[in-house]
Order: C-alpha cells, then structure tokens, then sequence
C-alpha cells in the first residue's frame, strides 16, 4: 500500500541553494597557525561568521572597525533628555503652569547634551 511520497532532502536543500544570493561556494585549505591568526583577526572586529569575514577581506582587502559604544550612549542618553523635555511640553501646552524648576531641567539637560558631545569629540582624536 502506498500511503505517500517521501520528500528527498537533497532535492529541498539543492532547491534552496537555487535560489540563494551567494550560490557559489569556496573552499581553502590553511594551516593551523593560519587558522589562529584569522580567529585572533576576527576576534579584533568581534565577528563570529567566517563566510562574512573571509568574503569581506577577499574582495576589499581590509575591514575598519568603528567603536560606537559611546555613541550608542550618547544615543541613549539623548533619548532620555528628550522624553523629559517632551513631558514639560506637554504638561504646559495642556495648559499647566511652566515653573522655574522646569526650565533650569532643560538647562541642565541641554549642558548634558553638549557635555556629551565634547567628550565623544575629544575621544575621536
């Protein structure tokens, strides 16, 4: 009795590779000491994927790492200060009184933007 047809797993993947971006695959041969010095390379640019790291220097040559971490917290911190003055916004255009307090916040979240700013600036030299 014949209940249905088995799927071939090789005809699902070779479909798959069909249809693929990167459908050509490479393959070398290193030597252990090799190896090392692409993994310690790769561990430089904090990078897990072979095929992107191999890819990357094979057609460019190079890789530049750019650090963002202190953009990202200038980002972050950035965000915050705006949530705050978008709060004091929207209490007085709901009609609420503006106190002083509010605007020395502002103030000093603004000289916390350029604080912010300056020390990213120096670090970049």
């Amino acid at each position: 009795m014949l209940v249905g047809i088995i799927p071939n797993p090789y005809e699902e993947w070779r479909h798959r590779m069909a249809n693929r971006k990167r459908n050509i695959q490479m393959k070398f041969y290193v030597t252990e000491e090799e190896k090392r010095l692409i993994d310690e390379k790769m561990a430089q640019l904090r990078t897990r994927r072979y095929g992107a790291y191999l890819r990357k220097m094979a057609i460019d040559g190079y890789i530049i790492y750019t650090d963002t971490t202190e953009i990202k917290a200038f980002t972050s911190e950035l965000s915050a200060i705006g949530r705050n003055i978008n709060q004091i916004a929207k209490r007085i255009n709901a009609g609420g009184p503006a106190y002083q307090t509010d605007m020395e916040e502002i103030r000093e979240r603004l000289d916390e933007i350029w604080q912010l700013q300056r020390r990213i600036l120096l670090s970049q030299r």
